[in-house]
């Protein structure tokens, strides 16, 4: 099973972008991708770095039907202290990518193989890493369902794909604070669902709650519970953490949540500061209640693309909260500073969550 990584070079190779050239996010793609093929009875084989292209599948592939496709989010960085490049956490990836399979009964993956294999990968393409600060390399391993057939069961055949693309920091100055509509009819998930997998549709049913925030001045969307519509859960594709008083907040992991890992890399840095953080149900009334007490101190969200993001205002129906006056949070700027910090290494990875390549 998997073999050997067979590598086939891009000889013709691609112009990667200048240093001073705006990259955006998810824009442009590095010289090579890693295929490996999936069968029933066989297992996974064929590990292959080819030249980036197209994917050739047949009209009936049971991914555009029955929407088995599951995929992760992952950077890798050059890092100032010893010039290396290095990945962030890339363990916990092949651990809910293999989650994200078990929950739409998809084959999983051996986990050291995954991050093997990334290594390898980005070895290949590593002159496409963004020397530049807030810079990195975008790494996205996606599986998809490829039997060609109708009839909804599981596939008997996958396709396991690693893409790179060199992404730019997620806000071009700095941190940003963003306003949230709160979602009061719109659902992400329910308990019982795929809230908890890292699975294309849900990001599918998240885009007409999005496009009606946009509508009203807001970046994103704060999700409610799908049946009582009280207690918070995400906010956009992030994780979500409010600091009332001095304790720090964030909804707790009931099933229709994503366990993000920049989320468990916040928590362990607010245990590690003594710094009360507290994983549990949380309502939008309570929200209110201690914005209009004045103990709401601030707000963020968190995830692999902008790392924390900084909540300026919650719109919950005809009522606007501004949080911290609308600017960044002590707190909410220290945890940023941290995390970018080690990926840039720039601060001690006393937890050894970078790895090399």
């Amino acid at each position: 099973m998997y073999g050997t990584i067979r590598i086939e070079r891009n000889e013709q190779g691609k112009a990667i972008p200048a240093a001073e050239q705006s990259l955006g996010f998810g824009r442009y793609f590095t010289d090579h991708m890693l295929l490996v093929d999936y069968e029933e009875g066989k297992g996974w084989h064929d590990p292959r770095i080819v030249p980036y292209a197209p994917l050739s599948l047949d009209p009936a592939a049971m991914v555009f039907h029955y929407g088995q496709a599951v995929f992760e989010g992952l950077k890798a960085y050059h890092c100032v202290d010893t010039g290396e490049v290095r990945i962030f956490r890339p363990d916990q990836n092949a651990k809910r990518l293999n989650r994200s399979n078990e929950r739409l009964q998809m084959p999983l993956l051996d986990e050291d193989f995954f991050v093997n294999a990334i290594q390898a990968l980005v070895r290949l393409d590593a002159k496409w890493v963004p020397q530049k600060k807030g810079a990195s390399l975008y790494i996205r391993p996606f599986v998809i369902a490829t039997e060609a057939g109708l009839g909804v069961r599981s596939s008997s055949r996958y396709l396991f794909v690693v893409i790179l693309s060199p992404v730019e920091a997620y806000y071009d100055e700095g941190l940003k604070p963003i306003n949230i509509l709160v979602e009061n009819h719109y659902a992400r998930a329910v308990q019982g669902g795929i809230g908890d997998a890292k699975a294309a549709g849900n990001y599918a049913a998240s885009l007409k709650a999005q496009a009606l925030a946009k509508e009203k001045g807001c970046a994103q969307v704060l999700w409610l519970d799908a049946i009582e519509k009280a207690h918070l859960e995400e906010v956009g594709s992030m994780n979500v953490f409010f600091r009332i008083g001095r304790e720090v907040i964030t909804p707790s992991l009931s099933g229709s949540i994503l366990a993000g890992i920049t989320r468990d890399s916040i928590i362990q840095l607010l245990c590690d500061w003594g710094v009360p953080v507290t994983e549990r149900k949380i309502s939008i009334a309570e929200i209110v209640q201690a914005y209009e007490e004045g103990t709401l101190e601030e707000a963020f969200g968190t995830g692999t693309a902008a790392v924390v993001s900084p909540i300026g205002s919650l719109l919950w129906g005809e009522k606007q909260m501004d949080i911290q006056g609308g600017g960044i949070g002590e707190l909410t700027q220290k945890l940023y500073d941290a995390v970018t910090g080690i990926q840039s290494g720039s601060l001690p990875d006393s937890r050894g969550w970078m790895v090399s390549c």
